[in-house]
C-alpha cells in the first residue's frame, strides 16, 4: 500500500510539472508563478520526462496556432496512432520545424529557472525521473529496490506518458464540441480524469488563455485546485479566466448545441 501509494504521489508531481507547468503557465501564460513556485514546476516538469520546457512549451504553441496541420506535431488527422504516440517515433515534419522557428519564444528563454532546466535536463530527468521514486521507498520503508523501480519509476512514467498522449489522440476525435464544432478538439470525461483536468479540450482549443482550460472550473479539475491553492499561498498570481458572457456567446455562435 506504501508503495502504491508512493507512486500515485509520483504520478500527481509528474502530471502536475506538465499540466500546471509546461502547459498552463509557460505555453500559455494563463497565469503567473513566483520563482519557488516555477522551481517546483520545473522539477515536477523534469520527473515527467517528456522534453524539456522550452521544447515542450514551443511544440504546443505550434501546435495550437497550426493545429491539425503539417505543421501540428501531433497531427491528429493522420490518425489515433500517430496522434498519441507515432509521431515521437519519426522526424519532425518539416512545417513544424519551420514555423516553429517562426514563433516568438523569447518570454520562455529570459525564463532563468527555464534555461537552467533545459541546460541540465538529462541529469535532473535520470534523477527526478527514475533515481528518486526508485530510492526514496527503499530508503524510508525498506521497500525492495526491484518494485520501487518499476512501480514508482517504470508504471509510473509510462501511464503518464500515455495519459498526456490521449490529450493529444482521443481528446482531438471522441466526445462533443459545445463550443466549437468547426475545430477537431474534443471534450472527453475520461481524459479529464486520467490527465487531472485536461480533457476538456474543445474548451481549451477555444479560450486557451483561461487557466482553468474549462468552464466548470473547479469540477473535477485537479490542475485548477493547485494553481488556486498556490494564489491563495501567495505563489502565483494573475489568473486569466474567459468571462461567462463570452463563453456563452461563443456557445451560441459556433458550438454543436451539446450543452
Amino acid at each position: 500500500p506504501c508503495l502504491c501509494l508512493a507512486a500515485y504521489f509520483c504520478f500527481l508531481l509528474t502530471a502536475l510539472g506538465v499540466t500546471a507547468g509546461a502547459h498552463r503557465l509557460w505555453s500559455h501564460r494563463s497565469y503567473k508563478a513566483k520563482l519557488p513556485l516555477r522551481i517546483f514546476l520545473a522539477v515536477a516538469n523534469s520527473m515527467a520526462f517528456q522534453n524539456d520546457i522550452f521544447e515542450w512549451s514551443r511544440d504546443h504553441r505550434v501546435h495550437h496556432k497550426y493545429s491539425e496541420t503539417d505543421a501540428d506535431p501531433h497531427n491528429a488527422r493522420r490518425g489515433f496512432f500517430f496522434s498519441h504516440i507515432g509521431w515521437l517515433f519519426v522526424r519532425k515534419h518539416r512545417d513544424v520545424i519551420e514555423k516553429g522557428r517562426m514563433l516568438d519564444v523569447t518570454d520562455l528563454l529570459a525564463d532563468p529557472v527555464v534555461r537552467f532546466q533545459r541546460k541540465y535536463y538529462k541529469i535532473s530527468v535520470v534523477l527526478m525521473c527514475f533515481v528518486v521514486p526508485t530510492l526514496v521507498p527503499w530508503y524510508i520503508w525498506g521497500e525492495s529496490l526491484w518494485n520501487s523501480y518499476f512501480l514508482a519509476s517504470i508504471l509510473r512514467y509510462t501511464i503518464s506518458l500515455n495519459v498526456t498522449w490521449l490529450v493529444n489522440s482521443a481528446a482531438h476525435m471522441y466526445g462533443n464540441r459545445p463550443y466549437d464544432k468547426h475545430i477537431s478538439p474534443r471534450q472527453n470525461p475520461l481524459v479529464t480524469l486520467g490527465a487531472i483536468g485536461e480533457g476538456f479540450h474543445n474548451y481549451h482549443h477555444t479560450f486557451p488563455y483561461d487557466y482553468s482550460a474549462s468552464e466548470f472550473g473547479l469540477n473535477f479539475n485537479p490542475t485548477t485546485w493547485f494553481i488556486d491553492i498556490m494564489c491563495r499561498l501567495g505563489l502565483a498570481t494573475d489568473r486569466k479566466r474567459a468571462t461567462q458572457q463570452v463563453i456563452e456567446a461563443r456557445k451560441a455562435r459556433t458550438g454543436d448545441g451539446s450543452a
